[in-house]
């Protein structure tokens, strides 16, 4: 078993997973951009592997993507299945090369999450950790029923918020946890009793306001995107389910518990790095970091508008085959689109400052 430790090692794992792939490659999609993964897949369908991908029925704001992405993976001979609606979100990020390696990532197959957020990635061939993964993949291919058979491999919403509670309540000395944002009260509770027995919780990420009381710093440096636990600095937890109620609850989410020495030392080692990381953002002057938000702020606002922009295209492009090009000298017509812009972009600036105010209120 080994990790994989993003942006560190980039997109070079996965590359060469998939093009060593001799008989099968089943793969899990919440997101990908990186057109070197998609041509891998598609090449490994090409030179005669059997190819599976599970994609998400839907992901915030890329659904277009997903449904283009799965054209051209059929045109490819790649078998696609589309995930079930039943859940909130399919979050799952998992690949199994020839039922003999399985990949956990905590990252999705995008240059955002490989090449500027920190994530994790576990490799693995326990046998045992490869069927349970296989039979999760063809049960969610196939939309049927699955139940969780090992305690260190957790499937939201069927094993993960009971295996993770115990997880934690083990814990004696330390606690080191990435995460996004915390905010389950159960899994708020269980920290904070911890706390209080004297183990040492130290947070990367976000906290819900009921979780005041815990210790937890931002990463700023690089996006943050894993959820991680450390326990005692002898076991951890990888995977894509935050300690949050949709994660836990409502959302196909994957992760895993191991002791394996060397995988618990790097993560250690890493969040070590992090933390000092943070400690040194805390201390810079108050003003530099105010500026440093608003930058980010005004990039989210950016990416936002990009697809508002796109479809704003597509409606004028639509209008003017459907009546003529003459339509656009047409003052009426002209002023129904400019107030159709301004109302878009109104509401996008709108969802950008409620975002940013919500981070900032549970801060």
């Amino acid at each position: 078993m080994k990790v994989l430790v993003q942006p560190e090692e980039g997109v070079n794992p996965i590359l060469t997973a998939i093009n060593r792939a001799k008989k099968t490659l089943e793969v899990v999609i919440f997101r990908l951009d990186r057109k070197q993964i998609e041509e891998a897949i598609r090449a490994a369908a090409a030179r005669g592997v059997f190819v599976r991908a599970l994609v998400a029925f839907a992901n915030r704001g890329g659904e277009q993507q997903l449904r283009r992405l799965e054209t051209r993976f059929l045109d490819s001979g790649v078998t696609v299945t589309r995930t079930s609606d039943d859940l909130v979100r399919y979050h799952a990020k998992m690949m199994i090369v020839d039922r003999r390696t399985l990949y956990i990532l905590s990252f999705n197959y995008t240059t955002l999450d490989i090449e500027h957020s920190r994530a994790f990635g576990i490799v693995t061939r326990n046998k045992a950790l490869v069927q349970e993964a296989t039979k999760l993949f063809e049960a969610d291919s196939t939309r049927k029923p699955y139940t969780p058979q090992l305690n260190n491999f957790l499937v939201s919403p069927l094993n993960a918020r009971k295996q993770l509670a115990e997880f934690i309540r083990k814990a004696r000395k330390e606690l080191l946890i990435f995460d996004p944002k915390i905010s389950d009260s159960q899994m708020v509770r269980l920290l904070i009793e911890r706390q209080k027995a004297g183990v040492e919780i130290k947070i990367i990420g976000r906290l819900g306001k009921k979780a005041g009381g815990l210790n937890a710093r931002r990463l700023d440096e690089i996006r943050l995107h894993t959820r991680t636990i450390i326990r005692d600095r002898k076991a951890a937890f990888v995977g894509s389910q935050s300690l949050r109620k949709l994660e836990l609850d409502s959302r196909r989410e994957l992760g895993l518990i191991m002791k394996e020495r060397g995988v618990v030392g790097k993560l250690v080692e890493t969040f070590e790095k992090d933390w000092r990381a943070s400690e040194a953002q805390e201390q810079k002057p108050k003003a530099a970091v105010r500026e440093k938000q608003q930058t980010i702020d005004k990039t989210k606002l950016a990416k936002k508008l990009d697809p508002l922009n796109e479809s704003i295209k597509r409606a004028v492009k639509r209008v003017v085959k459907e009546n003529g090009n003459e339509v656009i000298a047409d003052a009426e017509t002209k002023e129904t689109l400019k107030q159709a812009v301004k109302k878009t972009v109104k509401q996008a600036f709108k969802e950008a400052v409620q975002e940013t105010a919500e981070r900032v209120e549970s801060a």
